[in-house]
């Protein structure tokens, strides 16, 4: 690993540093390409049961590098493709990583920072950082990490903050769900610590799938199979004892029997 990421294990629970504070830990296709590699070797760790996600310096992480945002200025549409989907390749290695990531966000996200917080299972925050998805400000759209993004705020933060590029706090990230705490700085440490040492104590094979079930049962697709799905359980629950009972009780302004049980 170069400089830009720093890693350590202790008590089972591998530390990943982003170690840029003088660019505000952006990344870069040499920073991607790290990460990638760092989740991917943790991943297959049995040494490590959870990863915690931080970085160096006022920011967690402010999207792109500049001087890489240069030179995809002049790539071709081909170019452009094969270095964004290293990006997307770093993202899933992040969110299908085996072992439960948990994002500890120091200072402010931006843009492709966001993506990071995201892919992660866990994001808990300082209450004082801001977060901007601010990529129709310079004609863009944050295209890479909006599987990610939206998982984590839903569609309806979603289409707010993509498009307006406002910078919300982290009371507001909070609030939609992008982040799961947001603490005093002073508390920070502490509540990664409780949420890893949770997870360091659970089976690990219980953790990996449970993680798998979360993602597994949240992405499925609206699709017929599991519309009949639904339709079959509320004709279950209407047959049953208790539906008809309820539906009887309901319809006579009576108390259900199970209540006199």
């Amino acid at each position: 690993m170069s400089q830009a990421l720093r890693i350590s294990t202790q008590n089972r629970v591998a530390t990943v540093v982003l170690s840029r504070p003088e660019v505000r830990n952006a990344f870069n296709d040499e920073v991607i390409a790290e990460l990638s590699h760092a989740f991917t070797q943790l991943g297959e760790d049995p040494a490590v049961r959870a990863i915690v996600l931080m970085a160096e310096g006022p920011a967690f992480c402010a999207g792109a590098d500049l001087n890489w945002m240069r030179r995809m200025a002049d790539y071709s549409r081909d170019e452009n493709v094969e270095d964004a989907g290293k990006l997307a390749f770093m993202l899933r290695t992040l969110y299908e990583c085996p072992k439960p990531t948990i994002a500890r966000v120091q200072g402010d996200v931006v843009a492709g920072g966001m993506g990071l917080v995201a892919a992660c299972d866990m994001a808990v925050s300082v209450d004082t950082a801001h977060y901007c998805l601010s990529e129709v400000k310079i004609g863009l759209i944050p295209a890479t990490i909006s599987p990610y993004v939206i998982r984590a705020m839903g569609p309806r933060a979603a289409h707010r903050y993509f498009l307006t590029a406002e910078r919300f706090t982290a009371a507001e990230a909070l609030r939609i769900g992008f982040v799961h705490e947001a603490v005093p700085a002073e508390q920070l440490d502490a509540r990664v610590s409780a949420l890893a040492g949770a997870l360091v104590s659970a089976s690990p094979n219980a953790v990996r799938e449970c993680k798998r079930l979360v993602q597994d049962v949240a992405e499925r697709d609206i699709s017929r199979l599991l519309i009949e799905r639904t339709v079959e359980s509320i004709a279950d629950i209407r047959a049953s004892d208790e539906g008809k009972e309820g539906v009887q009780s309901f319809l006579q302004k009576r108390g259900p029997a199970w209540l006199a049980d």
